[in-house]
């Protein structure tokens, strides 16, 4: 199987497609226009308490202030790593797993409803989570997390821990003991990512020095600054691609810009290794980067209503505010079967497609699928199997229930930014997004 990451630059934008044989799986804009706040750092100041929710509004110089929920005592950013997930929606619904053996430790017990540890005016280092959707600001937390290729450093958690990714008994052991020779970190925690299977002491030793320094000098930064002030920026997006995709598995990373093709190189040199130099490639060629490797067609279907599959069915995706809606159709699709057996074929053929563009256009929130309606049991359990197994490949975290008794499979993804069409697109001044022509 191929892989290759595909980065063209252009003006004011940077668009992003991972293509496995042929096909694009991944897709991401990076626009002047919008800017996103994930992962930034600030040093905000308390505007208004509201101790009825148990949250306060900081003001971090957006025009927006963040949303600080003070029982969110631990980092979503390290949920994801850590535990699957139905445990993390559970921890962002703030329900409880019916059965544990774990006594409760200081990160997990909350305080007491009107015990608010804020006062108007204070100054706080907060992180940005969730970026600013509709009306609502940015949605931060006081736990920091310092995000590395093979590391995250939180220099607030003393708890420390593998990626549940990394499965083998081995090699999890391996990395526990290398955990415990980071001691020149006077606080705090860390925790080892899914890239760091099988890298060695010196790459991860080095990762981790490098962001504790980093850390200790957003403190110094911070006890000169006045709030709001931006203490640290994440990275670009060429940069997060190159820090989360860039692996073994990828066959080549192909750029049409010189000026990032130089950085990108300079960033894999030092905080990655030589051995993946040999797959950054720059082009050259006249055409447009996407045009060349023939991606462009495909990407069109990312802004589209109708999304067709090859046996003639189709999909339909319609987005509102408070969640997205998938309508599964028939369309030309034939096959000589019961009525109930052509229902169930036409929904497993879908699947992927599903799956497949709620990565692409980074759909989030409450997402409801319309199935095709099926009698038996059985083909109901293996629809949910099947939606399950093609979600498992995607980055952001999802969650299916089981097909409702109106036919309806509601599952969720979790979202931390604008939607690709969001940021594409803009609503119409005349029709205010409505988007019909008026019949004559």
């Amino acid at each position: 199987m191929s892989k290759e990451i595909l980065i063209q630059v252009h003006k004011s934008e940077v668009y992003v497609a991972i293509v496995e044989n042929g096909r694009i799986e991944d897709f991401h804009i990076e626009a002047d226009h919008y800017q996103s706040l994930l992962g930034n750092i600030y040093k905000g100041r308390v505007e208004s308490v509201l101790p009825s929710i148990n949250a306060c509004f900081v003001n971090i110089g957006q025009e927006r202030n963040g949303f600080l929920y003070l029982t969110d005592v631990v980092n979503p950013l390290i949920e994801e790593e850590l535990m699957g997930p139905k445990q993390f929606l559970q921890k962002l619904l703030k329900k409880t797993p019916k059965s544990t053996h774990k006594a409760p430790t200081k990160a997990t017990i909350k305080k007491p409803k009107n015990d608010i540890p804020f006062k108007v005016g204070q100054e706080i280092l907060v992180q940005v989570v969730k970026d600013p959707f509709g009306e609502k600001g940015a949605r931060l937390t006081t736990h920091i997390t310092l995000p590395g290729r093979f590391i995250v450093y939180m220099p607030f958690d003393k708890q420390t821990g593998i990626s549940r990714k990394i499965d083998g008994q081995e090699e999890r052991q391996r990395l526990r003991e290398l955990i415990k020779e980071f001691t020149f970190a006077k606080n705090g925690g860390f925790i080892i990512r899914t890239a760091s299977l099988k890298q060695g002491k010196r790459e991860l030793v080095r990762e981790a020095k490098f962001l504790y320094k980093n850390w200790l000098l957003i403190q110094k930064s911070s006890e000169k600054s006045k709030a709001p002030a931006l203490m640290r920026q994440e990275g670009g997006l060429t940069w997060k691609i190159v820090r989360d995709y860039l692996t073994e598995k990828v066959d080549k990373l192909i750029i049409d810009s010189h000026e990032e093709y130089v950085r990108i190189k300079k960033f894999v040199q030092d905080q990655i290794g030589s051995n993946m130099i040999n797959k950054i490639h720059y082009y050259k060629g006249q055409q447009p980067l996407f045009d060349a490797k023939h991606v462009s067609k495909d990407l069109e279907t990312i802004y589209n209503t109708n999304v067709y599959c090859k046996s003639g069915a189709y999909i339909v995706i319609e987005q509102t505010e408070a969640l997205t809606v998938v309508d599964v159709n028939s369309g030309k699709f034939k096959v000589k079967a019961s009525p109930g057996e052509a229902a169930f074929m036409v929904n497993m053929e879908v699947i992927q497609d599903i799956a497949r563009q709620l990565r692409l256009r980074d759909l989030g929130g409450i997402i409801v699928i319309d199935f095709i309606d099926m009698t038996r049991e059985e083909h109901k359990r293996k629809i949910v199997d099947a939606l399950q197994r093609a979600l498992g490949r995607d980055h952001a975290k999802t969650e299916v229930y089981r097909i409702s008794p109106l036919g309806l499979v509601e599952m969720t993804r979790a979202r931390t930014g604008k939607t690709i069409e969001s940021i594409s697109f803009t609503k119409c001044s005349y029709c205010d997004g409505r988007g019909r022509v008026k019949m004559i």
